[in-house]
């Protein structure tokens, strides 16, 4: 069973950044597309990012210019560096498999953007 553990959030003001850090166990890591995803409060969760094992990456609309996602396969390690963070980024942020049938989820990781 593919265990993700995600680190990384916290309180933020507007205009900062933060980098999120996803650790998944699971040896063929690199070949294996991923994604980091995000669920606000009533809202359903949604893609945010997704990172291929050739390096190919793809952004939420609102993610753009904003967010860069990366991948460290020696570490099996994802990260999304976020910037211009804006209240409406405030979620529990996951990783999990950029498609097919998702692993089971991590705690995530609470981003809140707030003055």
């Amino acid at each position: 069973q593919v265990q993700l553990v995600e680190s990384g959030g916290g309180l933020v003001q507007p205009g900062g950044s933060l980098r999120l850090s996803c650790a998944a166990s699971i040896t063929t890591f690199r070949f294996i597309g991923m994604g980091w995803y995000r669920q606000a409060p009533g809202k359903q969760r949604e893609l945010v990012a997704t990172v291929y094992f050739g390096g190919d990456t793809n952004y939420a609309d609102y993610a753009k210019g904003r967010f860069i996602i990366s991948r460290d396969n020696a570490k099996k390690m994802v990260y999304l560096q976020m910037n211009s963070l804006k209240p409406e980024d405030t979620a529990v942020y996951y990783c999990n498999r950029a498609t097919g049938a998702m692993w089971d989820w991590g705690q995530g990781t609470r981003v809140t953007v707030s003055s």
